[in-house]
C-alpha cells in the first residue's frame, strides 16, 4: 500500500509551479527595481540588475535536476502570468512611488514597454540558456567541471536578455532620462550581471545543486507494503 506523500509523477507538476511562482516574483522584482536608477562608480545603472540574475539560478538548477523539458515548461508557465502582473505592480509603483489604484485607468505606454520588453527577453533569454546549459552538459568538459555549463549559459542568457529588454523598454522612450542614457544603463547592467553571476549566482547554483542532489534521494516517495 503506498503512503500518502505525493506520487513521482506528481511531484513534479508542485515542483513546476513553485518555480513558476520564483520566476513572476523575481521578474516583477527586477521590472520595479529597473525604474529606480543610480549612478555606480560614475556610471548610470539599475537595482534590477542585481536581482534578475537569480532567475538564471532556478532555471539552471531546474534544467539539471529535472530536465530542459520541464525547465521550459516553467517558462511557458511564466510569461503570460509575468506580463500581466509586471505591468500592474509597475503602474502602481511608478518611479518607486506608490501611484493608487485609480492609476489603472489609464494605459501607461511606458510601463507596458517595461513588461513588454520584459516578456520577450524573458522568453527568448532563458529558452536560449536552459539551450546552451544542456548542450554543454552533455559534453565531455562540462559533465567534468560543474560550473562551465550555468557559467557560459547565464553569460549569454544575460546579454541577449539585457539587449532585448533595454531596446525595447527604452529607446525612443517617453522618459527622457531613460531614452538618453540606455544604452550606457544597459551596458553597466550587463557589466554588473556578468559579476554578479560569476561571483554569485554560479557560486549560489553550486551550493544549491549539493544541498539539492543530497536532499532528493532522500525526498522520494516511500511504498510501504501491505
Amino acid at each position: 500500500m503506498s503512503s500518502s506523500q505525493p506520487s513521482a509523477a506528481a511531484r513534479p507538476r508542485h515542483i513546476v509551479g513553485a518555480l513558476a511562482a520564483l520566476h513572476i516574483v523575481i521578474i516583477i522584482s527586477s521590472n520595479y527595481l529597473v525604474q529606480l536608477p543610480f549612478v555606480l562608480f560614475g556610471l548610470h545603472t539599475t537595482w534590477g540588475a542585481f536581482s534578475f540574475p537569480l532567475i538564471y539560478v532556478a532555471t539552471d538548477l531546474t534544467a539539471r535536476i529535472l530536465g530542459p523539458a520541464v525547465a521550459r515548461r516553467v517558462v511557458a508557465r511564466v510569461m503570460l502570468p509575468a506580463l500581466l502582473a509586471s505591468y500592474v505592480v509597475s503602474v502602481l509603483f511608478h518611479d518607486g512611488v506608490f501611484s493608487g489604484w485609480g492609476a489603472l485607468r489609464q494605459f501607461d505606454v511606458f510601463v507596458f514597454r517595461i513588461a513588454l520588453g520584459s516578456f520577450i527577453a524573458y522568453a527568448v533569454g532563458q529558452v536560449l540558456d536552459i539551450t546552451v546549459f544542456s548542450r554543454l552538459r552533455q559534453s565531455l568538459l562540462g559533465s567534468r567541471r560543474w560550473w562551465l555549463a550555468p557559467a557560459v549559459a547565464t553569460l549569454v542568457g544575460n546579454l541577449v536578455d539585457t539587449v532585448l529588454f533595454f531596446s525595447i523598454a527604452f529607446y525612443a522612450s517617453s522618459n527622457p532620462f531613460m531614452a538618453a542614457h540606455w544604452p550606457e544603463i544597459a551596458a553597466v547592467d550587463y557589466a554588473t550581471k556578468l559579476i554578479v553571476s560569476l561571483f554569485g549566482v554560479v557560486p549560489l547554483y553550486g551550493v544549491l545543486l549539493g544541498a539539492l542532489l543530497r536532499w532528493l534521494p532522500r525526498a522520494q516517495p516511500r511504498v510501504a507494503a501491505a
